[in-house]
């Protein structure tokens, strides 16, 4: 019994081994910030609750076909505005997976607020209630700099360049831009409703504030009411994995030849897949020797 074990659990290693081969898909649910209204609506009747209920079923129920939907919901007083946008590289079950998530998430993270705006890595969703006061959509909502400074090596003058390559390329992919230059890393999204010219000008605002804000860090996330812009450098070169967007939006830059993230995705998943099964393969060969010798004894 002990002897015929032992296939078994090289066996189980190896299928183990190969299970963790698989490059795992990045994870879109990951919470960015939440934007949360002071005031809680007066809902006695529960004529609210019902409004924003039918406005997250609608907005989920739209995000299996499209990227950016906005709607209202309820009557008069009572009505309420929403809109969800997805990453401009998503699929659209990645985009419904991410945007599915974002109803629970906004009852617990603001409860019944008359507004409320939650923001995952690879989606968002807002909501307001009929006479909220509208901000700016160029207001700073959440900032975030990499811990690491990098000074002197030429970095900001190769950040910024990099950054005047996304401010053009936001515009001409008509809102949503994400690519590489000179080691940097770049990604840029305007909201859905937002012509290109006002993208341009949101974006360039957004720079200019992450230049302010996170200085000489390695890398910044600004996120405005209508737009948003992250960047990162990479001393030894943009990892290919994340060089440029497959997505049609997307523009490719100078030192973004390389394939885009889906299609390292699947290389490294081909790559992955057979060396598994290569090791897969070698320990039952190993098996059925250690099998063979013991039906010689």
């Amino acid at each position: 019994m002990g002897f015929t074990s032992k296939p078994q659990l090289l066996l189980v290693l190896g299928l183990f081994f190969f299970a963790n081969l698989v490059e795992s898909a990045p994870d879109y649910s990951a919470l960015v910030y939440k934007g949360c209204a002071k005031q809680v609506f007066q809902d006695p009747t529960g004529v609210y609750s019902q409004a924003l209920a039918a406005l997250f079923g609608s907005l989920v129920s739209q995000s299996s076909k499209a990227k950016f939907f906005k709607t209202s919901s309820g009557s008069g007083q009572t009505s309420i505005n929403g809109l969800f946008q997805c990453r401009g590289d998503l699929s659209n079950s990645d985009c419904y997976s991410c945007v599915s998530k974002l109803p629970t998430l906004s009852d617990r993270l603001c409860g019944k607020t008359v507004a409320a705006r939650v923001q995952l890595l690879g989606c968002y969703m807002l909501y307001e209630v009929n006479g909220f006061t509208q901000v700016s959509g160029m207001e700073l909502l959440y900032k975030t700099c990499g811990a690491t400074n990098v000074r002197g090596s030429g970095f900001e003058e190769r950040r910024d360049a990099a950054l005047q390559v996304m401010e053009n390329g936001v515009v001409t992919g008509h809102g949503f831009y994400t690519s590489s230059y000179q080691s940097v890393y770049l990604l840029a999204q305007c909201q859905g409703d937002v012509g290109d010219s006002d993208c341009g000008d949101c974006v360039t605002t957004a720079v200019q504030k992450g230049q302010v804000e996170c200085g000489s860090s390695i890398s910044g996330q600004i996120y405005l009411h209508k737009c948003f812009i992250s960047y990162s450098y990479y001393p030894n070169g943009v990892p290919r994995r994340q060089s440029s967007s497959s997505s049609s939006s997307s523009s490719s830059s100078s030192d973004s030849s390389g394939p885009g993230p889906n299609t390292g995705k699947t290389v490294a998943i081909i790559l992955g897949g057979a060396a598994g099964v290569g090791f897969v393969v070698i320990c039952l060969m190993f098996a059925r020797n250690l099998l063979k010798k013991h039906d010689d004894y």
